[in-house]
């Protein structure tokens, strides 16, 4: 039931993507993964329903998590994987292998690879992050287990072309709602026009300028949106309701907390109701260890424009940074790509930061 850690990094992670692991049906390759580990005396390895933890203990002066999920979207005809070279480029297609295969193939071959790195790692692979927030098995393992995530620094395997991306922003989404007078349309007068009272937030949001704030050497853009809007009952019915819903996507040096009252100050006189609210994360650049890290991959690092699991690991007090293959506009679509040489880029990094190499 192992996987074949033989071969080079591309046979790898074909054989990953070719052992369906659609959300919530992890089991079979949580299976292999714990099988692929075990053998390895260097690793105390534990499985948590889907998810797999293999922790290295060494006595090191630090600690180390790097992290990354096992489940994909629903196949659409792109399984089993295949190889194929464009302009120059070798690939592998297939679902998962952008988002985030090509990650676990990375940290399956640097755990097994790297038998005394220079920090102790404890290394995650999770189950159900693409779907509800509930069912995240990240969230399930720090409820259950909150001391496995006992260190001073977190690596996301999330796709990110082989680029550090820092922290995460924050997203919240807010109904703005309005409440007016039903009358027959003939009658207008008659009642209150709910739908046109929103004129003046659909002002704002045209008239909103995005804040662009600098967090620990990275500069974050902000962003405030409708995304969706209703009203109304029927053709020849004054609405007396109606409502948009926004969403703000926030820096992470904004708390939840904070983020939510500035939507209720942008929408002053309207009734606002909160229905979705995760913090950013910050990414702890300016730390010896993040530094180190940003050092081996030796490129310079960006913002994460979006909502990842850093932010779990930030809540913790733990910053954390996303650096894996696959270009993230390539995750979820039916040509699902990773460039070889990302994936061998990533495992080079990785390896150089904890052999303690450069």
């Amino acid at each position: 039931m192992a996987l074949d850690l033989d071969g080079d990094l591309a046979a790898l992670l074909r054989e990953l993507v070719d052992i369906p692991s659609e959300s919530g049906d992890e089991d079979a390759l949580a299976t292999q993964v714990v099988e692929t580990l075990r053998p390895f005396a260097h690793l105390d390895v534990s499985r948590h329903g889907n998810a797999v933890v293999a922790r290295t203990h060494l006595g090191r002066a630090a600690r180390v998590v790097v992290a990354g999920h096992l489940d994909t979207v629903p196949i659409a005809d792109n399984v089993p994987s295949w190889c194929e070279t464009v302009d120059g480029e070798d690939r592998v297609y297939g679902r998962g292998s952008c988002d985030q295969l090509g990650g676990i193939a990375v940290q399956l071959a640097v755990a097994t690879g790297v038998a005394e790195p220079s920090r102790d790692v404890t290394w995650i692979f999770y189950d159900c992050e693409e779907i509800d927030h509930a069912s995240n098995g990240l969230g399930r393992l720090q409820r259950e287990r909150p001391d496995l995530f006992d260190a001073e620094f977190a690596v996301l395997t999330e796709p990110t072309g082989a680029m550090v991306e820092g922290g995460c922003q924050g997203t919240l989404r807010a109904l703005i709602r309005t409440t007016g007078k039903a009358a027959h349309s003939a009658r207008p007068w008659m009642g209150h026009n709910a739908v046109h009272d929103l004129a003046s937030a659909l002002d704002r949001l045209v008239e909103y300028e995005p804040r662009q704030p600098e967090v620990d050497g990275l500069v974050y853009r902000e962003s405030l949106n409708a995304v969706r809007i209703g009203g109304g009952h029927a053709g020849n019915v004054i609405p007396d309701r109606a409502w948009i819903e926004v969403n703000l996507r926030y820096a992470p040096d904004r708390s939840a907390a904070a983020a939510e009252q500035y939507v209720r100050d942008v929408f002053t006189g309207y009734e606002v109701e909160v229905v979705d609210n995760a913090a950013g994360a910050r990414p702890g650049l300016d730390l010896p260890v993040a530094a180190d890290f940003v050092a081996s991959v030796g490129s310079s690092p960006r913002p994460k424009l979006g909502w990842t699991d850093v932010a779990r690991f930030s809540a913790l007090g733990v910053p954390a940074v996303n650096f894996g293959p696959g270009d993230p506009l390539k995750a979820h679509a039916d040509d699902e790509y990773v460039p070889v040489a990302q994936v061998q880029a990533c495992h080079d990094a990785l390896r150089r930061w904890l052999g303690g190499t450069r």
